[in-house]
Parts: C-alpha cells; sequence; structure tokens
C-alpha cells in the first residue's frame, strides 16, 4: 500500500493538477489529479515524498509500489469505460499577421450579395488570433471611391471587429480595384494606421474580393503592393475578369486566385482562408482545441480524453457520464433574450443552445437543476430550479417555449434573477454554487449596471452570450472575473453552437481533490491496482 505523506510535494500525475490545499483531511495531503486527468502525453517523472520507514526494505516497498501505481494509472489512462482517445485532424493557431480585406461594394454588387461577403469576413476573422501582439485586421470598401471603414489598430478584440464588419455598408456606385490597392499600399499597410514593421515574424497579407472588370488599370499598383511585401488574395466572383485576378494575385497563382459562380457560395471558401493563415503549434498548451476534458498533444494535432466514470463520445472532443457517474451540485439558470430582434427562426436555434448545454448536466434531485427565464420588454419564468428532475423533461419543456417578441430590458431580466430566480422559493438550494447564462442579441433599453454588479457581489457565477449586434460593454459589465473566460460573442445565429461547447466545461463544479470522499475514492483506486498487480 502506497503511503504518502502529509508533505507539499506533488504528484505529478497531470499537468492540471492544482496546487496543494493549506489543509490537510485526516493526515493525508496528497495533491490529487482531477478524475482521469493523467497526462498520457509522454513519459513523465513520478516524484513522491514518503516518512522515512523502519528499516530500507519497508522503504523500497513503498518507493517500488509508487512507481507501480504511476505506471499502471499510466496504462489506464485511456479511461474507465473503455475507449481509448479518438485522434483528431491537424488545427493550429494564425501566425501574427496584418489583414486587410479589400470588398468590392460597386453597383452590381446586389445588397444581399453585400451581406453574404460580410458573412465570408466574420467566418475568416473567426478563426484568427485577434489581438495588438497576434493578428490584426483591417477592411477597406471600394466602388468609384475608397472608404476605410476600419485600421489596422482600430479593433484589438475579435468581438470588435465581428461587430464592425455588421455594420458596413455598400457603396453601390463605380469599379476602382487599382485605387483600392494603392490605398491598401499608401494608407491601410502604414505605420500610422497600426501596421508592423515589415519582419519574418510577421505576415502582411490583403484579401480582394471583387464580381467584375476594374475601370481602373490594376497590374503595375498591384506588382508595387507585391514588391512591398504584401501577400494577396484575389478572390473572383460570377461574371469577374480572370485575366485580372491574375494580375492582382501573388504567386503562385493556384494558391492565390479563387472563383466561385455566385455571392451566395463564398462562405466555401473560409476553410482554405483559415488554413493559409495557420501555423502547427502545440494545441494544448495554447488552449486551441475544444476538448471537453482533457486534451493531450501529439506532433502537429491533438486528441481527447474524458474524466473517470465518462466515455469519449463519436465526435472524438465531447464526454457523456457512464452509468454511476457522478456529478456536482449545481443551481443553473438561463435568462433568455426573446426580442423582435431575435426573429423566430434563430429563436429556435437559442432553444437548441439551451438543450446542447443541458444534455452535458447530470440532472438529479441532489446534482444538477435547471431553470429558465425568457424576457423581452417584460420578465417570464419558463419554469423555476428543480420542477424538472430529468433531462429529457427539462428538454422538451424548452422546446415548448414561447417566442416572446418586443423590446430588450436585460437590466429588469437580471434584477428578477437575483429576487426570484435563486430564491428559495423557486427552488433554489442554499450553499450550492449558482450558475446564470444571460443570452442576448441587442442593446439592452435599461440600466444593468447595479444589476450585474450585485449578482456577482451575491457569489452568483455569470456568463454572458451575445449575437448579433449584441453590445460587447454590456457582456463584459455582465460577465464574472476573469472577464475573458465568462463572455463570449458571435456575430451569427447559426454559430452558437461553438459558443455551447465551450460552455459545457466552464460551468463545471470540479470537486475539492483534497476533501476526505475524493481521497478515500483515490485510496481504494489506489489498493485495487496494486492487487491486481500483485496478483
Amino acid at each position: 500500500r502506497a503511503i504518502f505523506s502529509p508533505s507539499p510535494s506533488c504528484l505529478s500525475l497531470s499537468p492540471r493538477c492544482p496546487p496543494p490545499a493549506p489543509h490537510t483531511c485526516q493526515g493525508l495531503a496528497p495533491c490529487l489529479p482531477d478524475e482521469g486527468q493523467v497526462n498520457t502525453s509522454g513519459p513523465r517523472l513520478l516524484l513522491a515524498t514518503l516518512h522515512p520507514a523502519s528499516g530500507s526494505s519497508a522503504a523500497m516497498d513503498r518507493i517500488v509500489s509508487a512507481l507501480l501505481l504511476s505506471l499502471l494509472l499510466l496504462l489506464q489512462s485511456y479511461g474507465v469505460c473503455g475507449a481509448p482517445p479518438q485522434p483528431r485532424g491537424t488545427l493550429c493557431r494564425t501566425k501574427p499577421t496584418d489583414l486587410v480585406f479589400i470588398i468590392d461594394s460597386s453597383r452590381s454588387v446586389r445588397p444581399h450579395e453585400f451581406e453574404k461577403i460580410k458573412v465570408f469576413v466574420s467566418q475568416v476573422i473567426e478563426g484568427l488570433d485577434v489581438g495588438p501582439n497576434s493578428t490584426r485586421v483591417g477592411v477597406i470598401n471600394y466602388a468609384s471611391a475608397v472608404k476605410n471603414e476600419f485600421s489596422l489598430k482600430t479593433y484589438q478584440t475579435k468581438a470588435g471587429l465581428l461587430q464592425a464588419v455588421r455594420r458596413i455598408e455598400p457603396l453601390s456606385t463605380g469599379t476602382m480595384t487599382g485605387l483600392a490597392i494603392q490605398f491598401a499600399i499608401s494608407r491601410a499597410f502604414s505605420d500610422s494606421e497600426g501596421a508592423r514593421v515589415r519582419s519574418p515574424n510577421f505576415n502582411k497579407v490583403a484579401i480582394v474580393v471583387t464580381d467584375g472588370r476594374p475601370q481602373d488599370g490594376v497590374q503595375d499598383v498591384s506588382a508595387r503592393a507585391r514588391a512591398a511585401g504584401i501577400e494577396i488574395f484575389a478572390i473572383g466572383v460570377g461574371r469577374v475578369d480572370m485575366h485580372t485576378l491574375r494580375q492582382i494575385a501573388s504567386q503562385p497563382l493556384d494558391d492565390h486566385v479563387d472563383y466561385v459562380e455566385s455571392y451566395s457560395v463564398i462562405e466555401k471558401l473560409t476553410h482554405k482562408f483559415q488554413e493559409a493563415f495557420c501555423v502547427v503549434s502545440d494545441l494544448c498548451a495554447t488552449g486551441d482545441h475544444d476538448c471537453e476534458h482533457t486534451c493531450i498533444s501529439t506532433p502537429g494535432a491533438y486528441k481527447c480524453a474524458c474524466k473517470e466514470g465518462f466515455t469519449l463520445n463519436s465526435d472524438g472532443k465531447t464526454c457523456s457520464a457512464c452509468s454511476g457517474g457522478s456529478g456536482s451540485a449545481l443551481d443553473l439558470v438561463f435568462l433568455i433574450d426573446g426580442s423582435k430582434s431575435v426573429r423566430p427562426e434563430n429563436f429556435e436555434l437559442v432553444k437548441k443552445f439551451i438543450n446542447q448545454i443541458v444534455d452535458s448536466l447530470e440532472v438529479s434531485e441532489k446534482q444538477a437543476q435547471v431553470g429558465l427565464v425568457q424576457y423581452s420588454s417584460s420578465v417570464r419564468q419558463e419554469f423555476p430550479l428543480g420542477q424538472f428532475k430529468n433531462k429529457k423533461d427539462i428538454k422538451a419543456a424548452v422546446k415548448k417555449m414561447a417566442y416572446m417578441e418586443k423590446g430588450t430590458m436585460t437590466g429588469q431580466a437580471l434584477k428578477y434573477l437575483i429576487d426570484s430566480s435563486f430564491s428559495i422559493i423557486n427552488g433554489a438550494r442554499p450553499g450550492v454554487p449558482k450558475v446564470g447564462i444571460v443570452f442576448t442579441d441587442g442593446r439592452s433599453q435599461d440600466y444593468i449596471t447595479d444589476a450585474a454588479k450585485k449578482a456577482k457581489d451575491l457569489g452568483f457565477r455569470m456568463f454572458a452570450v451575445g449575437v448579433g449586434n449584441a453590445v460587447e460593454d454590456e457582456l463584459r459589465e455582465i460577465a464574472s472575473e476573469p472577464v475573458a473566460e465568462h463572455y463570449f460573442y458571435t456575430a451569427d445565429f447559426r454559430t452558437i453552437s461553438k459558443i455551447g461547447k465551450k460552455l459545457q466545461m466552464k460551468i463545471c463544479i470540479e470537486e475539492d481533490p483534497c476533501e476526505c470522499k475524493s481521497v478515500v475514492k483515490f485510496q481504494t483506486k489506489v489498493e485495487d491496482l496494486i492487487n491486481s498487480l500483485q496478483r
């Protein structure tokens, strides 16, 4: 039997092993890993501090037991439910880039087609690592004249960029493509507009999107741009002049010239450009992965694994509880914007988003409880905490929720959450962690500051999810600290499922690994493993 001392030394079983607790539990203070969080990314040294034993034989027995335990845990780290981690496709982070979109909004581009260009631009931005020290983005809008929509230095967050793209309007005149490229050279890629000094560590990239023949020359100005170190991609749509695209683009032309038959299918180029900006890295270290529980790095890719009591789903990323799996007690209330701007078809996507998160919970009287509140010009409780005792009933109630329409009184809804949703009379349990998820698609029509602050002061963990015209400052005001981990934004309702995946793991209240219950469970597993080895 392995005997651990109350030493601050930590068993290096997991790269995510928490720091030692300041207290001990019945004389034992091992730094225990989260359930199933055994590192499988490669061989690691196991260190344990042991009490001096009476005699070298006893000490040696303990050391051998500890080493054998580490080996057994390593071999069994594929999960109690028997499913090994599945390899995932190669993904990567984007190399720091100064990226400028040059988009044609001449009269030949109809308004609904211009909206497709904006969706394409937004989707490319979604795949970038945006920030002052990573990728900076600017947009030039052109027709007969050139309009600098925003420069490389204007927005330093992805949310800010996406909202700015949504506000762009077409100019609807001629097609001066050469003038727009000249503007990019002299203005958009200048130091004063936020461009960085030319360096091997940074890329300078322009993406030109056009659907017609230019009314000015593009060959010479494009050559000057390329000579200045700007890599140019040319995208042509519909009746575009292909010869013009080849004059604009960098070499090799096969990699830098793209054609689509209409704006309705321009989105299919999104993946190509996300790959074009990518650099292979340790995705687990950077957090650039979607593993619900554990990420294991492999060269140029990663694998996902699950905690003990869970099995990996067929998507290779999410985890489901095995029979007999346990979860922590949690009171979770959704606060959902049902205003007119959401629109009925998007409201159905919001309901799927809610049920996506419900699927990740262990719902019961002693574990997770879920409540749902919808708001617009008024606030309506759809169902309180504890009314439904299982996932099936909760999801059925969510599907039946009727769309309210009207205004956006987010402040009033937050006050209702504080005063009613998390009250004992509405099913909240004393001493159980409280989590609120606020979902909105626009600016609040009332004051939110006091209610948002009070919710956090009361210890509620608040997540803010914004879509479309949601205001970043309001989302940040609602979100708990650290704000970056508690607020999310996407430009398109169709992509909220990605936010749902991130929230599934973040709302989980993890058990203290040094609580007596965990220690006993861990010791029992140790004894079983050693007995198995002895046999």
